[in-house]
């Protein structure tokens, strides 16, 4: 590991606390192309919260360590010369879907085209987005050879190390999560491995090619995927039966190997997703996925299915629906962090809206001018008391489960739903 100096690419929610902690024992140079990203960073502040002001500040480094000899630390910059002098790249970019659920791997391209201008012969590239097996090496690698000019596992490397990130999940970081690793050749593989067990005290587990490595990020989620799916399909079954879904399963926990997943929406990064990722690849080979696929579209449907669920609550108990108020609480893709990538909440907020309903949204983590840009949805700060005919709990952050939500509802018979299911029973109206 000697003279090893590292550039991570994307410093997000995956990026950043990965530099942070290869900078504790490396030179590490940070880029991302957001210059607003980079001057928050550089006042020792990060606004997706995955790393504290002490950690961040114990880190920064005042000049750039890859360009002096010796000290290691963090240095953020927008500026690919400053990033040249690196003998490890990793890519930690985001890799999201189209509107039609399509893979859309041009910031991964794009920064394969950034990594391509400053790669030099004996470097090491290595991926941790969530791709395809095979996307690494097909359409990463071409991009870094049209680039650089180099050649492929002769001037330089490639390696896969698939991220494990879980947004807000201060328990789980970065270290204590064992790490996927691979290279495209059996001594890539290895300098790989030995950079990863430098810093992950969980351990690392050596894939035996890159294909392995992208295959099993994938299926991680995609497993989740379904298991959600199917616990969401058991909450409409028990919904008309008239059978509480948390009770059943609660019952059916009581078995060693009964697996614990709960009904709700399914946003994010990652889980609503990397099915999608494979199911394109399964496509292209052929095969048409079913249980994937099906499990994507009932997750997809969910938001639609609590809109109509509170409408048909509000009807029973003879609340006007054309133009009644109804309270959103919570907009990010889960509790207890500001991360509103994919979130499914706004599924619901559309849904209603057909309705011809007025809805509020209140979530004191998201940022509401990325609510506005990313959705076009305004957030309300403060919602006002007595004021709404039902009231939707759509995320878990503490600060909801700790409040009297009737307190917001503009009569007695208003309609509380608890999306989540972390309401007392006796205080709701309805949940998954």
């Amino acid at each position: 590991m000697e003279n090893t100096k590292i550039a991570v690419i994307g410093l997000g929610y995956v990026g950043l606390p990965l530099a942070v902690e290869f900078a504790k024992k490396f030179p590490v140079a940070g880029f991302d192309i957001k210059q607003d990203r980079i001057d928050e960073l550089r006042k020792g502040c990060d606004s997706t919260l995955e790393v504290d002001a002490e950690t961040l500040a114990s880190v920064l480094a005042a000049g750039n360590p890859l360009k002096a000899d010796g000290g290691n630390g963090l240095f953020v910059t927008s500026s690919i010369a400053e990033i040249a002098e690196a003998t490890i790249y990793i890519v930690t970019v985001p890799t999201p879907t189209d509107r039609h659920n399509r893979p859309v791997l041009t910031p991964l391209v794009k920064a394969s085209e950034t990594v391509g201008r400053v790669l030099k012969s004996g470097d090491i590239v290595i991926y941790e987005s969530t791709v395809y097996p095979g996307a690494t090496e097909e359409d990463c690698v071409p991009v870094l050879e049209r680039v650089s000019g180099l050649v492929f596992n002769e001037d330089f490397f490639v390696g896969y190390s698939p991220e494990r990130i879980n947004p807000g999940d201060k328990e789980h970081t970065v270290t204590k999560i064992r790490k996927v690793t691979s290279g495209s050749t059996p001594e890539a593989a290895r300098k790989v491995d030995e950079l990863y067990r430098s810093i992950i005290t969980a351990g690392t587990h050596l894939a035996s090619s890159i294909k392995v490595a992208e295959a099993a990020k994938v299926i991680e989620n995609s497993q989740r995927d379904i298991n959600i799916a199917f616990v969401n399909e058991l909450a409409m079954i028990f919904n008309l039966m008239g059978i509480d879904t948390l009770e059943v399963l609660q019952a059916a926990g009581s078995k060693w190997n009964f697996l614990p997943f709960r009904p709700g929406l399914v946003g994010g990064h990652c889980i609503g997703v990397d099915p999608y990722y494979l199911a394109q690849k399964a496509q292209e080979y052929g095969y048409h996925p079913e249980i994937i696929l099906a499990g994507r579209r009932l997750n997809d449907n969910m938001g639609r299915y609590v809109a109509s669920e509170v409408i048909k609550l509000m009807i029973s108990r003879d609340l006007k629906v054309k133009g009644a108020k109804v309270l959103m609480l919570g907009i990010t893709f889960k509790e207890n962090c500001p991360d509103i990538r994919n979130t499914r909440a706004v599924d619901i907020v559309a849904e209603l809206r057909q309705y011809g309903v007025e809805v509020h949204i209140h979530d004191p983590w998201a940022n509401p001018e990325e609510v506005r840009h990313e959705y076009g949805l305004e957030c309300i700060e403060k919602p006002g008391g007595n004021k709404y005919d039902a009231v939707i709990l759509a995320v878990a952050h503490k600060a909801f489960a700790d409040r009297n939500i009737r307190e917001l509802c503009s009569c007695s018979n208003a309609v509380v739903y608890d999306v989540k299911g972390v309401l007392p029973t006796s205080d709701i109206d309805g949940r998954l």
